[in-house]
């Protein structure tokens, strides 16, 4: 039956693809729907469409991070993710074995734990190309016929339903919010994961995780007089791609979670930026951390210019460390649990001096996606978290 309908809605859908059936400005980093989303249903909604005894659940319906209302049908077993980090987040909640295809993108493992922890969905079908600049691929998802069609192209409700009614199949939007790592609608997205594919428990525990660790770096970074502690800067920050030292963050959520000093907040910025250099010799920070993907660059603009980085006192201290990058293709918030975990034993090593980096990481991606990555993903980046020397 779902292949004959698949044939009939493949000759209507022809017209509706000329029209452009996706959203071309979804982007890799961690961005998303409104700042205030309507909450999911706490049960299955509307009245059940569908009965039969012979179906384990009736037919219901859902509101996605788009406050869009989406009927999906009770039976439902076969899924896809398309958008930056959509199937990231399936994969920490749902069985993978449920998946009817892939992006072209999600191929390259490289960066990415869940596909490191999942190499085996790099054989499935491919159901477009995928990122945030290529819209999504409506006649390749429809051949692989899913029931339900997950998505982060959230910032255009009108392409969300023009590819809902090319496919004929439902199409729930998800987010990863404002700043991904510890944000109210990742929770919400998890629990529409849960729901539709009917891991609602699984939805909770990975939820009550992430609420657990905010608790436990805030609680350890808590009690800190200001005095008592260094003054820090992110250089480096992947985002939309590699950059150099100057590529920082005010109001970013790993500092904010240990109770930091970053002196980019200080200076009156509570955004990303790309920060003026002569700006970081007046900052001056105690401590700096760089970012993994844009650490060749630094290495790179140390040489030529030497003299800027040995006038900052994190440099001529030996105060430079290395974090793990997060954001590709939307935010690993594994690694960025982990680096926030790095980042506290650096600033406040006696709170911290339980953590073994390596083993949190573990940890972290043992909960979250079932296996040990740490090893793989270090050898990627530099042999893992480290204290960096330059000029030595």
């Amino acid at each position: 039956m779902k292949k004959i309908a698949s044939l009939l809605v493949l000759l209507a859908m022809a017209l509706a693809l000329f029209a452009g059936c996706g959203s071309k400005n979804a982007e890799g980093a961690p961005s998303g729907a409104a700042e205030s989303s309507p909450p999911i249903s706490d049960t299955p909604a509307g009245e059940a469409q569908n009965n039969d005894s012979g179906s384990e659940r009736a037919d219901f319906k859902v509101t996605d991070l788009l406050g869009r209302e989406v009927s999906i049908p009770g039976g439902a077993s076969s899924f896809v993710c398309i958008g930056p980090g959509c199937l990231r987040l399936y994969c920490y909640v749902a069985d993978t074995a449920k998946l009817a295809g892939i992006e072209e993108i999600e191929k390259d493992v490289t960066g990415r734990p869940y596909m490191m922890a999942h190499k085996e969905l790099t054989s499935l079908t491919v159901i477009g190309q995928g990122g945030p600049n290529n819209a999504p691929d409506a006649e390749k998802i429809l051949l692989a016929e899913p029931d339900v069609i997950f998505s982060t192209y959230n910032s255009d409700a009108s392409a969300v339903d023009e590819l809902q009614n090319a496919t004929g199949i439902p199409v729930v939007v998800l987010s990863y919010g404002k700043t991904a790592l510890f944000d109210p609608n990742v929770d919400k997205s998890l629990e529409l994961i849960g729901l539709i594919t009917g891991n609602e428990d699984r939805a909770a525990e990975i939820k009550e995780y992430f609420a657990s660790m905010k608790d436990d770096l805030a609680e350890r970074s808590s009690g800190i007089a200001d005095e008592d502690k260094p003054t820090i800067y992110l250089g480096a920050q992947s985002m939309k791609g590699t950059h150099g030292i100057e590529s920082t963050s005010g109001n970013y959520e790993i500092f904010n979670v240990l109770n930091a000093k970053n002196v980019v907040d200080a200076a009156g910025i509570h955004e990303y930026t790309m920060l003026d250099k002569e700006a970081l010799i007046d900052m001056n920070p105690d401590v700096i951390i760089l970012d993994a993907g844009g650490y060749p660059l630094v290495q790179d603009d140390y040489k030529a210019n030497a003299a800027y980085y040995d006038s900052l006192s994190a440099f001529k201290n030996d105060r430079v460390y290395l974090q793990m990058p997060y954001n590709y293709y939307s935010t690993n918030i594994e690694v960025a649990l982990a680096d926030a975990y790095y980042v506290g034993s650096v600033l406040y090593p006696d709170k911290f001096a339980d953590i073994d980096i390596a083993s949190k990481f573990d940890e972290i991606t043992e909960k979250l996606l079932g296996a040990s990555i740490y090893s793989e993903f270090a050898e990627t980046y530099f042999g893992g978290y480290q204290q960096l020397r330059f000029g030595s």
